[in-house]
Formats: structure tokens, sequence, C-alpha cells
């Protein structure tokens, strides 16, 4: 082993094993990082509402420039509703109430104010599509105190823009009671305050959202009773895949809300894209695994008459192969470990800016990536040991 030992040091080329290490290191980097990411953003996508159920689809009419000539209104009528809640296809069928007056809030969090006198929009679906606790989402006429879900998007711009730059603490769910939420109304001829109550937040929201009953009781003391047709409708759908709810869709002029579309169209798109970047990635270690096989050929054609000497001797092929195997274990070895390091360090950057905008998302671990890397530095390592060993084993051969 020593004498091999010897031989194997005459002839090593640094840069090359250096070109080899790094062209390696920046292929398995590709694909570890591009699976990690891909395990680590997909539950933004994916996750469920916390408060509204996926198989609630809210639809609204398709308003576009043909309508707009055409003068074509954006709310339904009743007459509509009702043919709508006459499809076979439909389970249950609601539709978002707004305010017929103006409400104005303060919003702070510990103390620092968030939003100062902030108009706002409050809406209302029937309380059978809200998926939360009747002892938190109730009121009476009369209380002072409101509970609200906001959108999620008022949490993503307090997380990553205010409380970065005010140096404020970030918000979960688990942590909604840090939220001071004040209500102003004012309209025919009355003032009210109210407190709001932020139990939650949703991802399929675009006002915020108030029981059915506050909804009702604030419309018809602080309006004049005006009413309002609704924009939008809230159904349960029995087969969302079936024709027939498509065509009616389509016949006449409706749209679903897309947002639950959107986020398994950019899962698909983002699949795709880390899937192409992983492959860049294996092609720059299959490069690199081709260069260090041909640094090992390169060693062994320069040893190879004293190889054979060493064969000839009774040194078995196994213990002529094994320094050159065990430069090749190092080298994946090194290369394995310098690409979790990297990925750690990267990792934790961009998890910041995830946790940020998704307070809620669990911060999983690197445990996929890890199991990648083992199998890819397993793989390559096996097949270096059999390369190389069966390159000695022709030497051996061609002595007898």
């Amino acid at each position: 082993m020593t004498l091999v030992w010897k031989l194997l040091r005459q002839h090593i080329s640094i840069p090359q094993f250096a070109g080899f290490f790094f062209a390696n290191l920046f292929g398995m980097l590709i694909v570890l990082l591009g699976f990690q990411f891909y395990q680590d953003v997909v539950p933004m996508f994916t996750a469920e509402d916390s408060f509204m159920k996926n198989d609630f689809l809210i639809v609204n009419k398709k308003i576009g420039t043909a309508s707009t000539i055409s003068g074509r209104s954006n709310t339904f009528s009743n007459a509509e509703i009702d043919d709508f809640g006459c499809q076979p296809f439909v389970g249950r069928i609601g539709w978002f109430t707004a305010t017929a007056y103006k409400a104005d809030a303060n919003m702070s969090v510990n103390g620092t104010s968030v939003l100062n006198n902030g108009e706002i929009n409050f809406e209302s679906i029937p309380d059978v599509f809200v998926d939360a606790k009747k002892s938190n989402w109730k009121y009476r006429p009369g209380d002072t105190t409101v509970p609200i879900i906001l959108p999620r998007i008022y949490l993503t711009m307090y997380n990553f823009g205010f409380a970065q730059s005010h140096s404020l603490p970030k918000i979960s769910e688990g942590l909604v009671g840090m939220i001071d939420f004040r209500i102003f109304v004012h309209g025919h001829n009355k003032e009210g305050r109210f407190n709001g109550k932020v139990i939650g937040f949703s991802n399929r929201l675009s006002s915020i959202l108030v029981p059915q009953a506050f909804m009702d009781w604030s419309n018809a003391t602080y309006s004049q009773g005006e009413t309002h047709e609704p924009t939008r409708l809230i159904m349960q759908i029995n087969n969302p895949g079936d024709r027939r709810f498509t065509t009616y869709l389509d016949r006449k002029g409706y749209e679903i809300e897309n947002d639950k579309l959107n986020a398994e169209k950019t899962t698909y798109f983002l699949r795709m894209m880390i899937t192409m970047v992983m492959l860049v990635g294996l092609v720059i270690s299959a490069l690199s695994f081709y260069m260090l096989m041909l640094s090992i050929y390169l060693l062994v054609q320069k040893n190879s008459g004293k190889l054979e000497n060493l064969l000839l001797i009774g040194y078995k092929p196994t213990e002529v192969a094994r320094p050159y195997q065990l430069l090749t274990i190092g080298l994946n070895f090194a290369v394995f470990l310098m690409a979790l390091t990297i990925l750690f360090f990267v990792r934790q950057v961009y998890m910041d800016i995830i946790e940020a905008l998704f307070p809620d998302i669990e911060d999983g671990s690197m445990l996929p990536a890890l199991a990648v890397g083992v199998a890819l530095f397993f793989l390559v390592s096996l097949s270096n040991l059999a390369i190389i060993r069966n390159k000695i084993v022709r030497i051996w051969k061609r002595k007898e």
C-alpha cells in the first residue's frame, strides 16, 4: 500500500483535481438547492385556507371591453342567483354582502400605529361558508366587539415591510392577539365605534370579513335602507370537474376567482423550472465525473509499468486499486459536505424571506436535500470504485 501511495503522489495533478472538485461542487449544489428550494416553497402555494374550505368557489361576472361598452353590470340580480342555485351541480350558494355606509379603522401592533384612520371595506358571507368556531364567529346587536378575518395580504405587508422597517415583532396566526383593531362607522346621521377582534387571516379574501349578523345589523342601523346587489357569489359545487358547470359559466359569462387555479399553475411552472435547473446540475455533475475519471485514467496510465510490477510481485488488484478509490471517495465526500454547508447558509437567507411573507409556514428541514445528496454520493462513488477496479484488473490480466 505504501509503495502504491508513493507512486500515486508522483503524478497527481493538483489543477485537474481542483477542477473536478469545483465542477462537481457546483453541479451537486445546483441539484440539492433546486430540490430543497422546491420542498420549502411549494407549501406556500398548496396550503389550505384556514377559514374557507377549498371546495367553496367564488364566482363573479366577466367584465371586459365588450361588456363595458354594452353597459353590462357586474352585479348579480336575484333572478340570476336563483337560476344559479337551481342548477344540479350546485350544493349551497350564498353571496358577498357589502357595507352601505362608510367605515374607517385604526390598526396598531404593540402600541405602534400601522393603519391610521384609513377607509376600509367590509364584506360578509353566510356563516355556513366560514370554517371557524361558532364561539369565535358570532355577533349580537349591541356588542362593541366584532370578530373579523383579515386578508392575508395585510399580514404579508406588515411582516415584510412595516415590521422590518420599524423593528416590530412579526405576526403569525398564533399571535393575532397582538393586533389592536378599532373600527369607526358613520352613516344615516349616526356613528359607532367597535373593537375588531382579529381571529385569523385568509388568502382568498380581498376585503375584511365580518359576521353576517353584524353586517345585517350595521347596514340597517347606519344606512338609509340602501341595498346593493352582490358582485360575487360563493358556492359549494358537488363536482368542480362537472362539464355542465364549466359550460354554464361560459354560457352565462361568469368566471371563477382563480386564486386556487393560479396557485396550481404557479406550482406547475415552479416544478418545471426546478426540474430544468436540476437537470443542468446533473449534467455538470456528469461532466465533472468524466473529468475525475479522465484524471484517474491518466494517473494509472503514467504508472502502468510500475503497477504491473506490483501486480507481478504479488499485490492483488484490489490492493493496487484501493489508493485511487480512496482518493475519489475522499474528493466526493468533501464535495458532499461542502455542498451541504453552502446549502445550509443559502437556505437560511431565503427562508427568512419566506417566513416574513408566510409566518405560519412550517420551517421544514434539510432531510430531503440530505437524502438526495447521500444518494448522489453513493451513486457516484460506487461508479468510481467499479471503473477504477476494472481498469486495474485489465492491467493485471494483460500480464497474465
